[in-house]
């Protein structure tokens, strides 16, 4: 993916997972994503990439698709925006605004705990991951 960063450490608690935003970009390079081994960085980091628009199975009519099921299905998590390194570029913040930011935090790729309504959200009728 291009201009690949971890946005965030995943936080995982009886509570459930929650993205903590890191106060500055951080390239995920081979060092970064190899410091998870043995799990896979999915499961430690929330990262972030340049949309890929129609090269990605969630873009559809010129949107994020996912980023409008997350807005529709998901609760708010947060009631202010959290700190984001990404915002001024993110496809999902420019699409569904404030509201993507307050369901952000409990977006994660590796989530085999989530309510069913986390994973329709997630899949869209597909089988891949968030």
């Amino acid at each position: 993916m291009e201009d690949l960063h971890v946005l965030g450490v995943i936080d995982r608690t009886a509570d459930g997972a929650r993205v903590i935003y890191l106060n500055e970009r951080v390239a995920a390079d081979d060092s970064i994503l190899a410091a998870t081994s043995p799990v896979s960085p999915s499961e430690v980091y929330r990262m972030s990439a340049v949309c890929e628009s129609s090269r990605c199975i969630h873009f559809k009519e010129e949107r994020c698709q996912l980023a409008s099921r997350i807005t529709a299905m998901l609760p708010a998590v947060v009631e202010v925006l959290p700190a984001c390194t990404i915002r001024s570029s993110c496809r999902w913040f420019a699409q569904e605004g404030r509201e993507a930011c307050l369901r952000c935090p409990q977006v994660v790729t590796e989530c085999d705990d989530g309510s069913e309504e986390y994973r329709r959200a997630a899949l869209g009728g597909s089988e891949t991951r968030l």
